[in-house]
């Protein structure tokens, strides 16, 4: 389907800096995000599909594992811990990981659908787009790990550092699902099909979550597991989440001692987190462009 030469040339004119009267980058953002959030509220099937895996494996881990795992547990990372206490912040990272994923699935409906190309070829900023449709997901990820946060302390989870840790347990989850956002959006802006995204997305999805330390300690797992989870962003979400929810300085895989406590781990783990989603994000913006450049040729 080709745009028309009038499309063409207005969109031309956005990226070059000539706006039509009344858009602005702001206003293009808050359309998108307003756009985005109301096609989730009346999809609520999605939110809970998103929620339904994470909430049975944290009952399912907590009910077959916590038993068996909780004493050689604690005593890795020293201290006797629950065991829902500890897998309560790998499971947020799950529901901003997993949500993450699926703004992908959103993105490409919309590029069948045809919504997508009238999107794009409207005097809209490329980067106002993407960051509205972020937002939207991003509000949407809170919500939701405050969710699984409040049925964790009912199941017997204790946040060490109260309200406040649990805050920073959210905020630490939303900047996570920045990079898989920008990961899925990049993976749908060149599949444009959602069988083609899923069948690349979900083997990537469930090593990054096993070869972590989201559900043991990494120094009770395998040599080779501990040598990639260095190199796997699930390790320092999980990690900079668990510091905050134990209030104790929890990392492995860098050792970090110029700080104090907990922040030995949450500092390092941020500042990893945060290159990635520098990256991601710019890759996100790069295919959006890119895309939208070859279909108005």
């Amino acid at each position: 389907m080709r745009s028309k030469p009038g499309q063409r040339r207005t969109k031309s004119a956005s990226r070059g800096g000539v706006r039509r009267a009344g858009n602005s980058f702001l206003g293009d953002t808050w359309a998108n995000f307003k756009r985005w959030s109301l096609k989730f509220i009346r999809s609520p099937h999605v939110i809970v599909m998103n929620l339904l895996q994470p909430i049975l494996f944290l009952f399912l881990f907590t009910e077959v594992f916590g038993g068996v795992v909780g004493g050689p547990m604690g005593r890795a990372i020293g201290g006797s811990i629950d065991y829902v206490t500890f897998l309560l912040p790998a499971i947020a990272i799950q529901v901003a990981l997993m949500t993450g994923m699926s703004g992908g699935i959103g993105l490409v409906r919309d590029i069948e659908e045809w919504i997508f190309e009238k999107v794009m070829v409207s005097p809209m900023s490329t980067t106002a787009v993407f960051l509205g449709k972020t937002f939207s997901e991003l509000v949407r990820i809170a919500i939701q790990i405050g969710i699984i946060l409040g049925l964790g302390v009912l199941l017997g989870a204790e946040i060490t550092t109260g309200f406040p840790g649990a805050l920073g347990v959210v905020g630490i989850g939303v900047l996570f699902s920045l990079l898989f956002i920008s990961l899925t959006t990049a993976v749908a802006m060149v599949t444009k099909d959602q069988e083609a995204m899923m069948s690349i997305m979900l083997p990537v999805m469930f090593p990054l979550l096993f070869l972590s330390s989201a559900f043991l300690p990494l120094n009770a797992l395998p040599g080779w597991i501990q040598t990639f989870a260095k190199f796997n962003p699930v390790t320092y979400g999980v990690d900079a989440t668990r510091a905050v929810v134990l209030g104790k300085d929890v990392m492995e895989v860098v050792n970090v001692t110029c700080f104090s406590g907990m922040w030995n781990t949450i500092i390092p783990a941020l500042g990893v987190l945060l290159a990635f989603a520098v990256v991601l994000g710019g890759l996100a913006v790069f295919s959006i462009r890119r895309g939208t450049s070859t279909d108005v040729e």
